[in-house]
């Protein structure tokens, strides 16, 4: 009998690191819930009062002051107590717990003691938020994520206006959703990762019905390998003015369109009587601010800051998105780049060269987010910090798009392109221009 159960024993297990190994791999989601979050459970359980007493997430049962004569009396508490917490919930990449404070507890303890919990449950990372009073929510996540952004985990929506760019550090799928988050602001140093941002964009939306407008004032150099799949593709800030105005004339006429039609939005008309929606992408917005001085550039510098604004201010109920990017974004380009600044609501920030550029596109949205972009370092590329709903920040990388396959995107949906006559003779664009 023995030698039975030994033989068996060690097939058992031969078959778990050999099916571990190749479910690790093909199905990382399945290998963690199967035996990675077991075992987190319960070193969490069994390890939550002695790190929380540690780290001082305890409170005294009893005021910790004495009165000795006309003496008061301070010290530790000899018995602390321990909030309570509920048992951690699975995600596909980590766990969550929801830990009940103490009266006169605030969740700042909590805050502070976020890498002492990711060491002593020996995970990747951890998160603390506090959605509602009394209550903090503690996130982990067992890997990280980010190293493999193309294989995101959930299903991939397929709304209009959303496009699956990468992954999140919680291991879901990163979605820029424009019905959410309109207006989208990209900031980065040299080979940060914007490209590659924009260009997944791109493909995400090259096989839906919306009007994609380029702005690349570096000659057409990034957004020109796509003239296929453009209503209209700005190479100057002269053709950037003429698509700029244009688009807001534009707008009017959609403000006409929903007043007959007695809707707040484009979205509230019937499907064949709503306009066509429509994504400005600017790269390297610096190039449409920056000036020699004389006045016809100034003038021009002017229209453009004006029409982005307006565009931005009107755009989202009238169906008119903005995707702006650049290495600096702050008020030294031009007195109107703070004011378009924050009609943005959806900030996207890769490494950063300075740590203002860091504050400039994420500190009126999110402080602790400013401290986060700055640490990403040289080798991760495509890797950000991006702040959408509700001010709430998280890590991302945006999967590798080449320029190859965002060319073969563009010329495969090319007869995709609306038809846009209020572009049409501004500037270049795809055949619908």
């Amino acid at each position: 009998m023995g030698p039975t159960l030994f033989a068996f024993a060690l097939a058992l297990l031969v078959w778990f690191l050999v099916v571990g190994k190749e479910l690790r791999q093909r199905r990382p989601e399945w290998h963690w819930y199967l035996t990675g979050y077991p075992r987190t459970a319960l070193r969490v359980m069994f390890t939550w009062s002695k790190v929380a007493y540690l780290n001082n997430l305890t409170v005294s049962r009893k005021p910790n002051r004495r009165v000795l004569g006309d003496l008061v009396v301070k010290g530790d508490p000899l018995r602390p107590c321990v909030p309570r917490c509920s048992f951690p919930r699975p995600t596909p990449n980590g766990l969550e717990l929801v830990v009940q404070l103490q009266p006169g507890q605030t969740p700042d303890p909590f805050l502070a003691a976020t890498e002492a919990l990711a060491h002593a449950w020996r995970l990747h990372a951890v998160r603390v938020v506090s959605p509602e009073r009394g209550v903090v929510r503690i996130t982990a996540t067992a890997n990280d994520p980010l190293q493999m952004p193309g294989r995101p985990a959930g299903p991939e929506p397929a709304a209009l206006l959303s496009a699956v760019v990468g992954a999140l550090e919680t291991g879901r799928a990163w979605v820029m959703d424009f019905r959410r988050v309109p207006h989208w602001l990209i900031v980065g140093a040299t080979q940060s990762g914007k490209s590659t941002l924009i260009a997944r964009l791109i493909t995400q939306l090259a096989p839906q019905p919306v009007a994609l407008v380029g702005i690349d004032c570096k000659g057409g150099m990034e957004l020109g390998l796509i003239t296929q799949r453009l209503s209209a593709l700005a190479t100057c800030r002269a053709e950037a003015v003429g698509i700029l105005g244009a688009l807001v004339t534009d707008m009017q006429e959609r403000m006409r369109l929903c007043r007959a039609a007695g809707a707040r939005s484009i979205w509230d008309l019937g499907e064949k009587e709503r306009p066509v929606p429509v994504v400005v992408i600017v790269d390297e917005l610096a190039e449409l601010y920056l000036t020699n001085g004389s006045k016809e550039q100034r003038a021009e510098a002017e229209q453009c800051s004006t029409y982005l604004l307006r565009l931005a201010q009107l755009g989202a109920a009238l169906g008119v998105h903005l995707v702006v990017a650049g290495q600096r974004v702050g008020s030294d380009l031009g007195p109107g780049v703070t004011a378009l600044r924050a009609q943005l609501s959806g900030r996207i920030c890769h490494r950063v060269n300075d740590p203002g550029t860091a504050e400039m596109a994420l500190g009126d949205l999110n402080k602790e987010a400013v401290a986060v972009a700055q640490s990403i370092g040289e080798t991760e590329q495509g890797v950000a910090v991006t702040v959408g709903d509700m001010g709430a920040w998280m890590r991302s990388r945006s999967r590798l798009t080449t320029s190859a396959e965002v060319q073969q995107v563009a010329a495969k949906f090319a007869d995709v392109t609306p038809d846009l006559r209020c572009l049409a003779g501004t500037a270049s664009g795809g055949e619908g221009a």
